[in-house]
């Protein structure tokens, strides 16, 4: 009977000293491939390396002059002794990650639509990841119909249009709720199977969770609550948006990620709105929760602490953090950086 209450006590003792792993995982849309800022892609190495992500999710990849992008980011990448594994997909995405990739798939390329998601596989530690990158179309970019102004057309309109549905409509026109419907549907497998899913994209589109009754007089939203396609779908099939579960209230925590700014651009490049408040929390990380495998415990920004505010450099006030850049930001976006336990 000793013998084995002592082994047990010897098998708790070990589960009980398991430790988790740390996966840090980086989305940064890097405009043109940072081609609108001066030594732009060396900033984007600069920011790799600074965050020093294990996984990093790209939007805005052209391979310019022909020239493969993630090639280009792992040699540089090398050259300072970060080792990567690389993969990029059509229409704009890619994934870097410190684990071998594979299973590389396109889940979404359309030709009614700009956006695309493309999914690549990595393991970890003996844990299989699914990472989906997302770039969905930016055109009727509805959010700024209540701000009076085209999503489409980037022409300031004679007054905001608050009507929902008419908001929700143009918003449709970009099909990026199509793409999130064929990211639902592709992801059955993984859950099927077991494996730790990510997805993480500029998604063009804000979240619901930012645009309901506490936030409907804030921020040029003109007393307008939006239940948003892609979010509300995604949070339909169970997924959940880790920033938003780190920071709940988007009043404190606004989480903005677009317009960011950016010193060494003119503030006229920056600005798409630029007699409104055109802020907007549209770059995201989501998970499935695993509550036993896959918790995230931390979310910030990368990037400038200013955006632009009505054609305006404005420094942000609310409680997000912050990790600023130590070289130049190649990018008019903010980047999102979230920390993952893995078991």
């Amino acid at each position: 009977m000793k013998f084995f209450l002592a082994l047990f006590l010897l098998l708790l003792g070990a589960v009980c000293t398991i430790e988790a792993s740390s996966l840090k995982v980086l989305q940064i849309n890097i405009w043109q491939e940072g081609a609108n800022v001066e030594n732009g892609f060396e900033a984007i190495v600069d920011a790799v390396v600074q965050a020093d992500a294990d996984v990093v999710f790209f939007n805005e990849v052209y391979n310019a002059k022909g020239k493969r992008f993630v090639l280009r980011m792992l040699g540089e990448l090398k050259q300072r002794n970060r080792m990567y594994y690389g993969l990029d997909g059509p229409r704009g995405v890619a994934v870097l990650a410190k684990y071998p990739i594979t299973d590389r798939q396109v889940v979404f390329p359309k030709d009614k639509s700009n956006g695309s998601i493309v999914r690549v596989a990595f393991e970890m530690n003996g844990r299989t990841f699914a990472a989906y990158s997302a770039h969905l179309d930016y055109r009727h970019y509805a959010c700024y119909l209540p701000r009076g102004y085209n999503g489409t057309t980037w022409e300031k309109m004679d007054e905001p249009v608050v009507d929902v549905d008419s908001i929700l409509r143009q918003n449709r026109l970009s099909h990026r709720e199509e793409a999130i419907a064929a990211f639902i549907e592709a992801v059955q497998k993984d859950l099927a199977s077991g494996s730790l899913i990510l997805l993480a994209g500029d998604f063009n589109e804000p979240s619901h969770l930012d645009w309901q009754e506490n936030t409907k007089n804030l921020w040029e939203h003109h007393g307008v609550t939006v239940n948003w396609d892609c979010s509300s779908m995604l949070y339909r099939a169970g997924f959940k948006d880790a920033y938003r579960v780190l920071h709940p209230n988007p009043v404190t925590h606004p989480g903005f990620t677009f317009p960011s700014d950016n010193e060494q651009v003119d503030i006229k490049k920056l600005t798409w709105a630029p007699d409104t408040d055109e802020r907007e929390r549209i770059d995201f990380i989501y998970y499935y929760p695993d509550k036993k495998n896959l918790i995230p415990v931390k979310a910030v920004l990368m990037g400038p602490k200013r955006s632009i505010v009505r054609g305006r450099r404005v420094e942000e006030t609310g409680c997000d953090i912050f990790i600023e850049p130590t070289a130049g930001w190649p990018t008019d976006h903010k980047a999102v950086m979230v920390e993952f336990k893995v078991w």
